[in-house]
């Protein structure tokens, strides 16, 4: 088992740089794109529509990769109600019920997103930008943040098992 985690850690550790990397350079590109357009309506008295319109259609790119990272670190919205209350074995086990439901949730939205993905295409609608991007661009989103947080989620549920197996082997 420790070596699939350690091959499930590795992947995951540059799936998370690589995440990192591209919300950065996405969120970079949103700002820059609206200070273009508030800078280019001061100086030439009219702007570009994609400038305004481009930075919304980049936010599924910059969020939905980054759930699976921040899912590992930590940082995921979660309430912390019964881990407060659980401690020991009863608190893995909550765990491993959480990452079971994690990675089939994913799975289910992963296939969604393929599907979504696959009509959109077939339609070949444009997005209504001044700049002509096919719609699915947009939708591919979806089913890779959630194969990313598949993955993610997978890890920990196997975390989760050795350290429930390790701790019965402790207390038997």
């Amino acid at each position: 088992m420790n070596a699939i985690l350690s091959i499930f850690r590795a992947v995951n550790s540059a799936l998370e740089k690589l995440t990192a990397v591209t919300s950065t350079t996405l969120a970079a590109i949103m700002v820059l794109a609206l200070t273009g357009s508030a800078v280019t309506r001061y100086v030439s008295g009219t702007g570009y529509d994609w400038f305004i319109e481009l930075p919304p259609a980049l936010v599924p790119w910059m969020v939905f990769p980054l759930l699976g990272p921040l899912l590992r670190s930590g940082a995921h919205i979660q309430v912390d109600l019964l881990p407060t209350f659980l401690t020991g074995a009863a608190a893995l086990w909550l765990k491993l019920f959480v990452y079971t439901l994690m990675v089939i949730g994913g799975l289910i939205f992963v296939q969604a997103g393929n599907e979504a993905v696959a009509l959109f295409r077939r339609l070949g609608q444009l997005m209504e930008l001044e700049i002509e991007l096919p719609i699915w661009w947009m939708y591919l989103a979806f089913p890779t943040g959630f194969a990313i947080l598949v993955l993610f989620s997978l890890e920990l549920w196997l975390e989760t098992i050795r350290d429930l197996t390790s701790g019965e082997r402790a207390v038997s």
